[in-house]
């Protein structure tokens, strides 16, 4: 969730929250005879739903320009109709719009719906063009909430959770954007679409699971990429990193948190048979942080020398959150990201002094979620305290926002297919909680075999979060997924191109988890044809 989130913040550290760009290379189905009715649309409201308008507009595409804090720009997109609907739920006095964009057209006979990111519940233009363009129709809906950093929809008048919101947010919206837009799509067409699509990262990942849990007959096929599952679990865990530096009075700079990241990276490179700049197996990553102490670097003009109290603070924040007593209750950072994502730490100043704050989205978790208390310092907050805030989250919220169900039988059952990847330097999300759910899963439904049939996770070396849509890299995970649920062919790899630490562009196959990639020995270190996927065991 950074990059483009918070380039737009001038406060420090950029924030997080990522557009998701699918690009579907498949081909499209010939439709271009399908007739459009974008004049009037009628739609029934889904259970529970009362529909309170439906408008219809026809664009003409061209340069489409993403809203809010996630911005974004896509050129070239072909004339749309678009029809917005708006739902509310009696007795919530919620209004939840719901846009479905039809290419004119072009169709290749497909619907995918649009996840969000942060606090943002749907896709903010960006991700809806990208899929005009490219042959779909797509819907995506704002659940009533606001963008990607607005949290003013936490608490009503009286200083409670306002429910209602956030049951939108964490799952009823999605499915019935999916009614909804499925209904537009027949409407418009007059024909129902061939084969239905989730696409969606970070909080669209996360919605795309609970799509796939809770309503696994929306979609033939989920894209659901650095998925925020263990929401109420890893949202307080990623506060981590402030919640150590604050209690041990202690806070690295950005470029002394790089020397630790650069030195773990390069320790651990070789593990995978040769030093090409990436880290394949990050878990297996056990580089000491204290090896760097009485190492200089320079930060801002000022030299500054790694001291034992910089390690232990790094090593705390990759081991991650423990109680008191020392019983470990979520994953850290992986070794391999940016440590000062989450610290949130500047520069140093003319006296040398960095300066910390929060990342706002676990921050605000934390403050009106959990503690329900806007004034919450969360600098403040103890060890003790934090433990507490962690078993509280986990107690109000796991059943609401968790998304960590491993019952996939009725998705199974329904023919769905769910492909995910991650990113192994994922600096907001801990990939290891989305490889702890895939083994969940695999012991809930008969072991990985099994569930390879219809649910694989990539994992993506030196990628931080959502970075393969094109931060750190590519991959067409679209593409492969109407593959697999169109011809049968499942993915074994996924082709990606990765950016390693020298900065370079390297082409790899990504494996399909557990297995892992390694160097065959010869070779352009470049280039994927020098790996291959091998067993754990054999790594």
């Amino acid at each position: 969730m950074r990059r483009r989130l918070l380039t737009v913040l001038a406060a420090g550290v950029p924030l997080a929250a990522a557009v998701y760009l699918p690009t579907a290379s498949a081909e499209p189905q010939n439709t271009a005879s399908t007739p459009l009715n974008c004049d009037t649309v009628s739609v029934k409201a889904p259970a529970g739903t009362k529909v309170e308008s439906v408008t219809t507009l026809h664009q003409e595409g061209g340069t489409i320009q993403g809203t809010g804090v996630l911005q974004g720009t896509v050129t070239d997109v072909p004339a749309f109709c678009e029809v917005t609907v708006t739902l509310t739920h009696p007795g919530d006095g919620d209004h939840a719009k719901v846009r479905t964009w039809l290419p004119v057209s072009g169709w290749n006979g497909r619907f995918q719906g649009l996840g969000g990111a942060a606090y943002l519940a749907g896709d903010n233009n960006v991700g809806l063009a990208t899929a005009v363009k490219n042959g779909y129709a797509a819907t995506t809906t704002d659940a009533g909430v606001g963008d990607a950093l607005d949290t003013s929809w936490a608490l009503n008048s009286k200083g409670q959770v306002n429910t209602a919101l956030l049951k939108n947010f964490a799952s009823r919206s999605q499915h019935e954007a999916a009614v909804v837009g499925k209904e537009v799509v027949d409407a418009v067409y007059g024909k129902r679409a061939s084969y239905s699509y989730f696409t969606g990262c970070s909080t669209g990942g996360r919605q795309g699971y609970m799509e796939a849990q809770r309503h696994p007959t929306d979609y033939d096929g989920i894209l659901a990429d650095a998925p925020a599952i263990n929401w109420d679990e890893f949202e307080v865990a990623t506060l981590w990193p402030q919640v150590v530096m604050n209690n041990e009075k202690t806070y690295p700079a950005p470029c002394e948190f790089k020397a630790f990241t650069d030195a773990a990276v390069r320790a651990c490179d070789p593990l995978d048979g040769v030093e090409d700049g990436l880290v394949n197996d990050a878990s297996r990553c056990d580089f000491d942080p204290r090896r760097l102490i009485g190492t200089k670097v320079v930060c801002n003009g000022k030299e500054l020398t790694v001291t034992a109290a910089d390690a232990a603070v790094v090593r705390k924040i990759w081991d991650g959150p423990r109680t008191p007593s020392g019983r470990k209750l979520w994953s850290g950072v992986p070794i391999g990201a940016n440590l000062a994502a989450l610290a949130g730490v500047s520069d140093p100043d003319a006296n040398g002094n960095v300066k910390g704050a929060p990342f706002p989205v676990p921050a605000d978790w934390v403050r009106l979620w959990v503690a329900k208390d806007p004034s919450l310092d969360v600098s403040k907050i103890t060890y003790s305290r934090f433990t507490r805030l962690f078993k509280q989250s986990e107690a109000e919220y796991d059943k609401v926002m968790g998304t960590d169900d491993p019952d996939l039988s009725a998705f199974l059952k329904s023919g769905g297919k769910l492909l995910t990847w991650h990113g192994q330097a994922d600096q907001y999300i801990p990939t290891q909680g989305t490889v702890q759910y895939r083994h969940q899963v695999e012991r809930e439904m008969g072991g990985p075999k099994r569930v390879d049939d219809f649910y694989r996770l990539f994992l993506a070396p030196n990628t931080d979060h959502c970075g393969l849509n094109g931060l750190d890299g590519s991959a067409d995970g679209l593409a492969a997924l109407t593959a697999w649920v169109e011809h049968g062919k499942a993915p074994a790899t996924l082709p990606a191109t990765l950016i390693n630490a020298d900065g370079q562009t390297v082409t790899r196959d990504l494996c399909s988890y557990p297995s892992v990639s390694r160097y065959k020995g010869h070779g352009d270190t470049a280039a994927a044809s020098s790996f291959r996927c091998v067993s754990p065991s054999r790594h």
